[in-house]
């Protein structure tokens, strides 16, 4: 690489001041000054397609490795269900006579009245926990009588 120090730019510049002159300097100054703006630009847009092709070459091997796990994991999972789907009709051959029972759906009791609040959460808070008969509420609330 070049090293140029402040001594040499000055020597450089002294030079270019004899040989172009005073007057054409400061014009052929602006024009090195672009042309190194361009080649400037040109090294790093090179710079960054390099960097570009090296990334996606790296993004291809990536994809490529996860294509290759995903498949060996894909066959795992296939022979291990194999094994077990082999296994399963292996015991429900050996019996015949056994007979699943069928589903029964369980039956609700619509008297009773259900709650997402937990029992234990209802006694700690002093909450009701049981429904009370009409009859119930009015002997409850009704006014004592005096004797």
């Amino acid at each position: 690489m070049l090293d140029l120090g402040l001594d040499k730019l000055a020597l450089i510049g002294a030079v270019a001041l004899i040989v172009i002159g005073p007057e054409k300097l400061p014009k052929v100054a602006r024009t090195v000054g672009h042309l190194l703006g361009k080649a400037r630009r040109y090294v790093s847009d090179v710079k960054a397609e390099v960097s570009r092709s090296m990334e996606m070459e790296e993004l291809a091997k990536a994809r490529q490795q996860f294509q290759e796990a995903a498949g060996e994991v894909s066959e795992t999972l296939h022979g291990t269900f194999q094994e077990a789907q082999a296994g399963l009709t292996d015991n429900w051959t050996a019996d015949p006579s056994w007979q699943p029972t069928p589903y029964k759906k369980p039956r609700k009791n619509w008297r009773v009245r259900r709650s997402n609040v937990p029992q234990w959460f209802k006694q700690r808070q002093g909450i009701k926990r049981q429904v009370q008969s009409g009859a119930a509420r009015v002997a409850r609330h009704r006014p004592k009588t005096p004797r």
